[in-house]
């Protein structure tokens, strides 16, 4: 399989500087267009995250985002102010490729640089403070306009005219799909084996359904969504 996504990257962004909102230290608002991402197998040059617990790590090298989105988010009202990329904190923002057309476990060429689709972003309580909305993380969480992570099977450049191709598919579940089975409202242990069989599917996802698995329950999502608990 050989299927060109993207012809051309609308923009490429990094930055490695943290800054105080609202007191919630983020990284997104500090990153910058930049001329060529070089992606080593744990990170890019240049590039680093806030909260390295949760965002980050060898199964979240870069950050993909889909710019046709904020357009959305905009007309939902969900911005106080305009936005545009790279407000989402994303490393790769195009045009024409989304949520449902992207699977868990797709290996993906950009220039010389060879990727692994890994996992839905988990939208979290910083984005309210982003944009000044307390619902925003629940409004991506339910619509799935999310982006997505990738691990990194070959290091080399990424430059703004490089084309994305999709060279080999390992699973039917797209990132949309598996943001619903996640993000499912109850208990289901038949969609989380669905999704856990996904060859690819990032180690934190898959410690995460296998303890609800144990558990028999959903873990409360109150601190990620709001930054409080319920």
């Amino acid at each position: 399989m050989n299927k060109t996504w993207v012809n051309r990257i609308s923009g490429l962004y990094l930055g490695d500087q943290v800054q105080m909102h609202n007191g919630v230290a983020s990284g997104m608002n500090q990153k910058h267009a930049a001329t060529q991402l070089t992606v080593q197998f744990d990170r890019v040059v240049g590039n680093s995250e806030a909260d390295p617990k949760h965002h980050g790590g060898l199964d979240r090298v870069l950050h993909h985002f889909p710019r046709e989105h904020y357009g959305q988010y905009r007309r939902w009202d969900l911005m106080s102010s305009f936005k545009d990329a790279p407000s989402m904190g994303e490393n790769i923002s195009t045009v024409g490729v989304n949520e449902s057309l992207v699977n868990i476990g797709d290996i993906v060429q950009i220039g010389d640089v060879t990727l692994q689709v890994t996992q839905p972003r988990s939208p979290c309580f910083k984005l309210n403070v982003q944009f000044d909305q307390p619902k925003f993380a629940l409004a991506m969480q339910e619509s799935r306009m999310c982006g997505w992570f990738y691990r990194v099977l070959s290091e080399g450049v990424i430059r703004p005219s490089d084309s994305i191709c999709l060279i080999e598919r390992k699973t039917d579940i797209s990132i949309a799909k598996a943001m619903q089975i996640y993000f499912l409202p109850e208990f289901d242990a038949e969609q989380y084996q669905t999704l856990l069989a996904c060859e690819g599917l990032a180690q934190s996802w898959v410690e995460s359904l296998q303890r609800r698995l144990a558990q028999q329950s959903i873990e409360d999502w109150a601190m990620r969504l709001y930054g409080k608990a319920s």
